[in-house]
């Protein structure tokens, strides 16, 4: 089949409304290869297997592929997901362990799982990395406990977690727990943008980690240079500063069939979003500075680099900056066209290296 190209089910247009086979349908209609719901929840937060087997019958007429997500890992950010304690009736192993199981049983073996979540502050708080009442090494820890409790599972399933290279983390720091876990029940969801917020280079970052990728969260990236640090918001795969030639090139070289998901913006007013200064990577500060042991000043130098050359080409009026795109309109219409630009461009770069066959792509009929 070669690498298929699919979407985030809970970033598709009017998800929330759509329920999870109208998702499905909506794919296949914008020309998706697969759906990624973020979680099984997002199917059917009871685990009624009914709903779920209906989901599965549906993509599996539609020619789609699967896959899907449990939570967080982290035991100190487990309580912003109360759903996950309750699909255990309060116990929270006990939940990923049914969700697991759910997921096996209707063949859904790649499970999302990430670390924290984006905080709605500015600079280093808008993630749990500098959390001042608990260290980033004592979640990491939490973190590594709470996965060799949930390996057991994994293996008897047949399962892998796969962390994303989420806001809060290091890509050096998932090979380490997956390194202290077992690579035969522990990947990588490698979402593209996200590496950038902790200073590290994407295409080096994608050599680093994709012997582990097993899933995918594809996004662009803008990154401009402002006192202070630098500006870091998503965009339409294409559109930014990503190389996703040479991305694509290192994941193809380990999972030849690997399936390509990207992660676009949703519709403003789905959401209640107001858009408003782009979140803040305190590049100069100390501390932010200090918390990144790992990273080389050769990457470093090569992330600079990239990020000034983005920033001239802001200041050009080369590629729009944050203010025009925040006064710009980015509802259903919008939403459409970043996820059918991602689609093309991603197809584009598979089709010229070969890495999928003519026709794997449906029609796009939505509108």
């Amino acid at each position: 089949m070669g690498m298929q190209i699919g979407i985030d089910g809970r970033k598709i247009p009017g998800a929330k409304t759509k329920g999870p086979v109208g998702v499905l349908e909506e794919a296949k209609s914008l020309g998706m290869e697969g759906v990624f719901f973020r979680t099984i929840l997002d199917v059917s937060p009871q685990l009624d297997r009914s709903v779920i087997r209906e989901v599965r019958q549906r993509a599996d007429e539609l020619g789609l592929y699967l896959e899907a997500g449990l939570g967080k890992v982290n035991p100190y950010a487990n309580p912003e997901t109360p759903e996950v304690r309750a699909a255990g009736d309060g116990d929270t192993l006990l939940g990923f362990r049914r969700m697991m199981e759910v997921c096996a049983e209707f063949g859904i073996h790649e499970l999302w799982v990430s670390t924290a979540g984006a905080k709605p502050y500015k600079g280093r708080f808008g993630t749990d990395r500098f959390r001042t009442d608990v260290s980033w090494e004592e979640q990491l820890e939490a973190t590594r406990r709470f996965m060799l409790k949930l390996k057991p599972f994994a293996r008897d399933l047949g399962i892998h977690l796969n962390l994303e290279t989420h806001e809060e983390i290091t890509t050096f720091e998932l090979l380490r727990l997956i390194e202290a876990v077992g690579e035969d029940t522990v990947g990588i969801v490698f979402d593209t943008a996200n590496v950038l917020m902790r200073g590290e280079h994407p295409v080096m970052a994608a050599q680093r980690i994709a012997p582990y990728v097993r899933q995918t969260h594809l996004k662009d990236a803008y990154v401009e240079l402002v006192d202070g640090g630098a500006y870091h918001r998503s965009l339409p795969c294409g559109t930014g500063l990503i190389d996703f030639t040479a991305i694509i090139e290192e994941l193809h070289r380990h999972r030849p069939d690997l399936h390509l998901t990207f992660e676009n913006d949703s519709p403003r007013s789905e959401w209640g979003i107001v858009p408003g200064e782009p979140h803040l990577i305190e590049l100069y500060n100390r501390e932010w500075i200090g918390g990144h042991p790992d990273l080389t000043r050769e990457e470093f130098a090569a992330y600079f680099e990239l990020i000034h050359d983005y920033s001239q080409r802001i200041r050009r009026d080369e590629v729009k900056g944050w203010r025009q795109i925040n006064e710009e309109d980015f509802e259903f219409d919008e939403a459409v066209q970043w996820i059918e630009s991602s689609r093309q461009h991603i197809d584009a770069i598979c089709r010229k290296k070969g890495f999928r066959p003519e026709g794997a792509t449906g029609a796009f009929t939505a509108g």
